[in-house]
């Protein structure tokens, strides 16, 4: 069993790095966790290089990724809100999942997926981005978990005054910022709990899955030392 953990969020180390994890900590067995933060990744340029053999031609940070996506038995795809939408680095990995999606999509077919939405309003917003994506290339979305994030706001120099950003939209004019009104993942241990949660129940379908393959490749055994006998 091979999970793969894909975190969007340009800035490494936050919210949905962190959640990823712990998704993939409660999984257990043989995971992987890949940061998407400085990496080059450019959308897809509908091109349609990739019809002929499911292989996108653009050389970026999107050829390492191509081989650990096919290797996965399962992912988690975390991403966070940027002005009410997805981020586009998320967007643009999403995007060049379109070299799979050629000759039934096989490749990525019935990978079993769970989604991860951090905001520091709506983080249900990549969730129902990410989820709208997945059916395109047939994947199989078996849960979703959301956060709330730390806006940049909250370490820009100026969130206390500016009554554009998110800190005065959460918490009104003449707030103070502290440490205790930052948003963490550890001051969300409900979340952190569903987190885990969701981990063991991916890890325990792509096990159910693995046992109903050997079954099967056990009778083609057995069927065929019969006809042979």
């Amino acid at each position: 069993m091979r999970i793969l953990g894909v975190s969007g969020s340009p800035r490494p180390g936050r919210t949905t790095d962190r959640v990823v994890q712990e998704v993939l900590a409660g999984a257990g067995g043989r995971t992987e966790f890949v940061s998407l933060a400085g990496k080059k990744i450019a959308p897809c340029r509908a091109c349609l290089a990739c019809v002929k053999d499911n292989r996108c031609r653009i050389k970026d940070d999107m050829v390492p990724l191509r081989r650990q996506l096919l290797a996965a038995d399962a992912l988690v795809i975390g991403a966070p809100n940027y002005f009410s939408n997805i981020n586009a680095l998320t967007h643009s990995f999403l995007e060049r999942l379109c070299q799979f999606r050629h000759r039934d999509c096989r490749e990525l077919a019935n990978k079993y997926v769970v989604v991860v939405g951090v905001g520091g309003l709506e983080p249900h917003v990549p969730v129902a981005v990410i989820s709208k994506m997945l059916p395109y290339f047939q994947m199989q979305q078996v849960g979703s978990i959301t956060a709330q994030g730390a806006a940049s706001c909250f370490s820009c120099g100026f969130g206390e005054s500016c009554r554009a950003g998110a800190v005065q939209a959460l918490y009104g004019p003449d707030v103070k910022i502290t440490d205790k009104l930052i948003p963490d993942p550890t001051k969300q241990p409900e979340m952190l709990f569903s987190a885990h949660a969701l981990g063991r129940k991916l890890a325990g379908l792509v096990q159910d899955k693995e046992s109903l393959l050997r079954q099967a490749v056990e009778m083609k055994i057995q069927n065929r030392q019969k006809e042979v006998s």
